[in-house]
């Protein structure tokens, strides 16, 4: 389990990359992107799913290909739970319409949990930090769902009127971030890879 650090991707190798200017002087280390492989150097291990670019926390990756394919597979329903700052305060129809599910680009999203935290949780500082406007309040949602399309809970909360200013993975399953900072990674014990098998 990997704690995934903003602006980082969740793959070994920079895709998007510049072909044209690689290799040459025009190609500076600056833009090039931070992936995977600036943080884990164990060999033959994959991402579990995806966390974008600008979002945070728990990534699971493993070299077993038939236990990638049980989590990532939305049939199986697997909960993934985010920590979700947005713009403005949700109101109880809002929070209702995440929780019953909604259409965003001709999909009607699964049922899913979804509560108003009552503080902000604890959280390292993000670099760069989220823009903050004075006029606008923020609030902090916790958000339970049990499948993982692209860009999926940003778009909840924008289809509701609430954008998202910061996304942060906290659980997959009973399998929790504590004990990690961004950046950082440990193997998983016997029985938290148990109990993924038995999900």
């Amino acid at each position: 389990m990997f704690y995934k650090p903003y602006d980082v991707l969740s793959q070994f190798t920079d895709e998007g990359l510049d072909k044209s200017s690689a290799g040459s002087n025009a190609h500076s280390v600056e833009s090039r992107r931070r992936t995977l492989k600036d943080y884990i150097s164990v060999p033959s291990v994959y991402a579990v799913g995806r966390l974008d670019r600008d979002s945070e926390g728990l990534l699971l990756l493993t070299s077993d290909g038939q236990l990638q394919h049980r989590l990532s597979d939305p049939r199986f329903a697997h909960p993934r739970t985010y920590w979700v700052q947005v713009e403005r305060i949700p109101d109880q129809a809002a929070l209702n319409q995440l929780r019953q599910g909604l259409v965003i680009q001709n999909y009607r999203t699964r049922p899913a949990q979804v509560r108003l935290l009552s503080e902000e949780p604890t959280l390292p500082p993000r670099e760069p930090p989220i823009r903050f406007r004075k006029q606008v309040p923020t609030a902090w949602l916790e958000m339970t769902l049990t499948e993982g399309r692209n860009r999926q809970v940003r778009r909840m909360t924008a289809a509701v009127g609430f954008p998202t200013l910061r996304l942060v993975r906290v659980a997959i399953g009973k399998l929790r971030l504590e004990g990690l900072e961004p950046g950082q990674w440990r193997d998983l014990t016997p029985t938290e890879l148990e109990q993924l098998r038995r999900f």
